[in-house]
């Protein structure tokens, strides 16, 4: 329902340039600017809101009806993780936002990539009745499609209330699955029923390891990889999106053993669940041949799904530190290892389909 206008009168003083761009354009002008837009009749309780319409249209001037905007403000001295109250909420909500890069969060704002600053400014400024402008108008379209779907999830999970959008982006929608969306450009609000969310169709095909520098500096252990590994890369309409690999696991109880090695999804992708799949189209296929498949990770996202995943088993390792790691091991992996033995991990084999 809309019934109110919002109303912006200003004025500048008339001068020789004012007066010849009129006259050259025959355009009738006193000096004075009058802007008039419907105000909507916002529902008082949801999740996610969202402004869409051309620039122009009066985004801005409803959203600030609504709420206040606040730009974060970065300190060039500290990482950007430091900018959060612990660790833990660091890692929550950067992760929650799509920003899954370990090394970049340990980096200055001012050396980020676009992409990546602006994923920041989200996971700093999403709270419940906050309001953002110009959301995604600075990153490319797949940037602005995965992070959109990454706040929709954090909002759902964190229980996060009337936090409100505008956008000049119609793109996002589908992506964002708000709980309403106002076009000022028809000035009506758009029927839920519309939405639905966009299929995620990845292709993973085998491949070597000598494709593997293009996805080395986004991992965030090592950049090596073992040359006897098996690897495979996922693209997304034929574009390259992630990698996944793994490397034989020997050992006494049991045969055709093997591990999770690597898997990295690239930084414009993050945030679409898409390392996740990889990884469990990956165990599949051992399986599907009849070999065990064990996977470990200090990535508390990927931990989480794999805790909560029926395709998923923990092992006795899970969720602890590996003291019984030790300096007489005399395997290539020794010193590795020896460097995470207070480390917690999650550790947990894959039992796939039923």
């Amino acid at each position: 329902m809309v019934d109110k206008k919002i109303s912006h009168n200003s004025r500048v003083i008339q001068d020789s340039i004012t007066e010849s761009i009129s006259a050259m354009f025959d355009y009738d002008f006193d000096g004075e600017t009058v802007f008039e837009c419907p105000l909507p009749e916002i529902p008082k309780d949801y999740g996610i809101g969202l402004i869409v319409g051309p620039s122009g249209s009066g985004k801005s001037s409803i959203l600030d009806i609504i709420g206040q905007t606040k730009q974060p403000v970065w300190d060039e001295n500290y990482s950007v993780a430091s900018h959060f109250c612990t660790a833990e909420d660091a890692q929550r909500r950067l992760s929650g936002v799509g920003f899954s890069s370990i090394p970049s969060w340990l980096r200055p704002y001012q050396v980020l990539s676009t992409g990546e600053k602006f994923r920041a400014d989200m996971a700093m400024s999403i709270s419940s009745g906050a309001c953002i402008d110009e959301f995604t108008s600075v990153v490319d379209r797949v940037v602005a499609k995965a992070c959109s779907f990454a706040v929709a999830r954090l909002v759902k999970n964190e229980g996060i209330r009337n936090l409100t959008f505008a956008s000049c982006h119609y793109d996002i929608i589908e992506w964002l699955q708000p709980d309403w969306v106002y076009d000022t450009l028809s000035g009506k609000f758009l029927p839920r029923g519309e939405l639905h969310r966009p299929e995620r169709n990845i292709e993973l095909v085998p491949c070597n390891s000598d494709i593997w520098p293009m996805f080395s500096q986004h991992h965030y252990l090592t950049g090596n990889i073992n040359k006897g590994a098996r690897c495979w890369l996922a693209t997304w309409g034929g574009v390259p999106v992630g990698f996944s690999s793994a490397i034989a696991f020997p050992n006494g109880n049991w045969a055709n053993g093997w591990r999770g090695h690597r898997t990295v999804c690239l930084p414009d992708y993050q945030g679409l669940g898409i390392g996740v799949r990889i990884s469990d189209a990956t165990a599949e296929m051992f399986v599907r041949e009849g070999c065990r498949y064990f996977s470990k990770t200090v990535n508390p996202r990927m931990g989480g799904y794999r805790n909560n995943s029926s395709l998923w088993r923990a092992t006795s390792k899970n969720g602890k530190a590996r003291p019984d790691y030790n300096h007489n091991r005399k395997t290539k992996e020794s010193k590795y290892k020896m460097l995470h033995t207070g480390r917690v991990a999650f550790s947990h084999e894959y039992i796939g389909l039923n």
